[in-house]
């Protein structure tokens, strides 16, 4: 006889007959992992982490502001890349969109429950990012 084929113990029996999961467990529910490429909030980690609609959002947690508003605010944004990142931004449930029936049309964009959770941390973020440009800028002359 081989180390291969040892015979049975008491430990190798089957304790009965397989009934299946029990009716009572739930699933598991995976864990958030921001880590991993194909978890959910590794996509609304780099929602919130893109420039354009970090800087929207740190604006929009101040106080509503119109499509004009929101351009002149954030510099160097084009049209087209405002109007794609608010309604991105509006899909995913983060920013309202309010039109209002008046001529000229006028429409406000402000944050929803959602985007007000998040408004206290982006808003962190962007003052750490003025209070320590220079470290960055002077680490990086350094570097070079």
């Amino acid at each position: 006889m081989t180390a291969d084929t040892a015979p049975a113990t008491d430990t190798d029996t089957d304790a009965g007959p397989d009934t299946g999961p029990d009716p009572d467990e739930q699933p598991a529910i995976p864990v958030p992992d921001v880590l991993n490429p194909h978890c959910g909030s590794r996509q609304v980690l780099e929602l919130v982490s893109d420039k354009w609609s970090a800087l929207i959002l740190f604006l929009l947690g101040h106080r509503p502001h119109r499509h004009a508003e929101l351009m002149r605010a954030v510099g160097g944004i084009s049209q087209k890349m405002l109007t794609q990142t608010l309604r991105s931004l509006e899909a995913d449930g983060l920013v309202h969109r309010e039109a209002f029936p008046v001529v000229p049309p006028r429409v406000e964009y402000s944050l929803t429950a959602l985007g007000e959770s998040l408004s206290p941390l982006l808003h962190e973020l962007c003052r750490w990012a003025e209070a320590h440009y220079a470290d960055i800028e002077a680490a990086r002359a350094e570097a070079s």
